[in-house]
């Protein structure tokens, strides 16, 4: 019995002293922020193009399922409705008014799939002449390799410098 006893004592101990084996992680891939802020402001300078000739059916910016948080409006939800109201917006647009957007920053996710980008955009009309300016975040996922818009929200600034 004594011997059984220590011989249980031992397994006991050699089990309990046994080192969890680490998993082997997942390699992190190496994530370049400078490139993957130029791919966005690519996807920008795009979406600038299609905005400025006013040609929309083109504009894939946007995520099919995208939502966008514009001034002034409801959440706009689905490609579709950001698209119409683009459409309306430009509407009211002179001809040789511009729009031009400037990626600032970007925040990348881990994995590279995600990033945030905080930008500022400015209208234009023909001569150069700024006719509105604002700021906006957008969050980009990557689908089927290239990055499109799941959720925007942008704001104006104001047309005056406001008092302190």
């Amino acid at each position: 019995i004594l011997i059984a006893g220590l011989l249980v004592l031992t397994l006991t101990l050699s089990i309990a002293c046994n080192q969890k084996k680490e998993e082997p992680t997942a390699a992190v891939p190496d994530i370049d922020n400078e490139q993957i802020k130029i791919e966005i402001q690519a996807v920008e300078d795009a979406f600038a193009a299609v905005y400025n000739t006013g040609n929309i059916d083109s504009l894939s910016y946007y995520a099919d399922d995208a939502t966008s948080y514009f001034s002034g409006k409801m959440p706009l939800e689905g490609k579709e409705a950001i698209h119409q109201s683009i459409k309306e917006e430009l509407a009211n647009f002179n001809k040789g008014d511009k729009i031009s957007f400037e990626t600032k920053e970007v925040y990348v996710a881990n994995d590279g799939k995600h990033v945030m980008e905080i930008g500022a955009y400015k209208f234009v009309d023909s001569t150069g002449a700024k006719l509105r300016s604002g700021n906006y975040f957008s969050l980009f996922e990557k689908r089927d390799g290239k990055y499109k818009c799941v959720r925007d929200m942008g704001n104006s600034e104001p047309s005056e410098p406001t008092a302190k």
